[in-house]
């Protein structure tokens, strides 16, 4: 009688759990939470000396490379998958709480929670338990591209060819969907955050400078380029320089950039490739019309459009709002749930 109280007075979720950042939908509001995926840890010291979550989200992310010994910042997600549990179930009851009204009783929502396709039993049963373990009543997954297909809009259910190539923080997935169902679910392990390590070693082999996550990912959205422009666009950076251990200033141009992100630009071209390759040759007619969209945040790197459009000769089109189409498509499939059955995934 109590659980059914609860979960009656609790919303539905739908959560789009990245490696960079949790977006929460709550049905029949729209997206209600758009945070970091950063937890910051504090170690009490003494006799009793016990792990207190300091901050989670954006005030968890302003603290990464800035935490004194005491304050540990880590980020629990890893590929898209969950790499620390306890540390992701906190976040995830953190984030529940932060977006639920009623205080008079603990939340109890039915969640939907968006898992990569690449990921192994394992690591989905991880993702479940810990949304039980945040207060979920019933956890139903559905697979990252099959979300992304029905944010952007894409004819999901009729028998058409729709391809989704979504980039997030730890993964790029490759979908090919028709008729409801993954006929192609491809993943890689190359996201946002490899680009941002490989400009954060371009630096270091290149300037002899050493650059937090922080700066990088800031080069990469300022000056970050997939495709080289007319015009050279420049930044100055502040690092520390190895040789003298000292902070200094340099300028970076968007062309080095560009040569510093070849490498992880390549994996996901070649990922895209081999999932135009084992596409059935009707579906493949559907996408030669249609073309493929892109969602993610990765989606924003600018001019990554045109570098798929000449790798593949295919038209490519940008989702709107590309980093929230995960969580749309996961909030659409919520309030629909009772139509669609067949896009959720079994264990």
């Amino acid at each position: 009688m109590f659980s059914f109280l609860r979960s009656y007075f609790s919303n539905d979720l739908a959560i789009d759990l990245g490696t960079a950042n949790t977006l929460i939908y709550v049905r029949g509001k729209g997206i209600v939470l758009d945070e970091p995926s950063v937890v910051a840890i504090r170690m009490e010291g003494g006799p009793n000396a016990k792990k207190t979550i300091q901050a989670v989200g954006l005030a968890a992310k302003n603290m990464l490379g800035k935490a004194p010994g005491a304050i540990t910042v880590i980020r629990p997600m890893k590929d898209g998958v969950i790499a620390d549990f306890t540390v992701t179930e906190q976040m995830l009851k953190q984030f529940i709480r932060k977006v639920h009204d009623s205080r008079l009783l603990s939340p109890s929502p039915r969640i939907i929670i968006c898992v990569p396709s690449g990921s192994t039993q394992v690591e989905r049963r991880a993702i479940r338990e810990s949304a039980i373990g945040a207060g979920a009543s019933q956890v139903f997954l559905i697979e990252e591209p099959m979300a992304a297909a029905i944010g952007s809009d894409l004819p999901v259910s009729e028998p058409t060819g729709s391809m989704v190539v979504d980039i997030g923080g730890g993964t790029t997935e490759v979908g090919v969907i028709s008729l409801g169902g993954m006929v192609y679910a491809g993943s890689v392990r190359v996201g946002g955050d490899k680009l941002d390590e490989a400009i954060i070693n371009y630096i270091s082999r290149n300037y002899g400078m050493l650059i937090g996550e922080n700066t990088a990912e800031n080069i990469k959205k300022c000056i970050g380029s997939a495709f080289p422009g007319a015009e050279v666009r420049e930044m100055e950076v502040s690092g520390i320089n190895k040789a003298e251990g000292i902070p200094r200033k340099f300028t970076i141009s968007s062309n080095e950039i560009l040569e510093a992100l070849t490498e992880p630009l390549n994996s996901i071209v070649s990922a895209v490739k081999s999932a135009l390759e084992k596409t059935p040759p009707e579906l493949g007619a559907d996408i030669a019309d249609k073309g493929m969209v892109l969602t993610g945040g990765g989606a924003l790197l600018r001019d990554l459009d045109r570098l798929l459009m000449e790798e593949t000769g295919l038209p490519v089109i940008v989702a709107e709002e590309p980093l929230t189409c995960v969580a749309r498509g996961c909030g659409m499939a919520l309030e629909r749930m009772d139509k669609l059955g067949s896009i959720f995934t079994s264990d």
